[in-house]
């Protein structure tokens, strides 16, 4: 896959902070995972919210993160609390 806004939750500023903290592909950013990709991100921006982590969550599915299960949306949260 090219750009990363072909990927679900992926607009052009997201775009931009993964390119600026190493994510170039969408394989790379599978490879990271959601968790690690956010905490660099939230490295270069204390903004970085709940929302931004399920949108990466989603991206590396290929769904929108509203669809993310549950259970995966509960562990987040719990990892978002942790790190905030």
């Amino acid at each position: 896959m090219g750009k990363l806004t072909e990927l679900p939750n992926i607009g052009a500023e997201m775009e931009r902070q993964l390119h600026a903290v190493g994510i170039e592909t969408a394989q790379q950013l599978a490879e990271a995972g959601s968790r690690e990709v956010w905490l660099r991100i939230r490295a270069i921006d204390d903004s970085a919210c709940y929302n931004r982590l399920c949108g990466l969550e989603g991206a590396v599915r290929g769904i929108r993160w509203h669809n993310l299960p549950d259970e995966v949306k509960q562990d987040l949260k719990t990892f978002y609390t942790q790190h905030k």
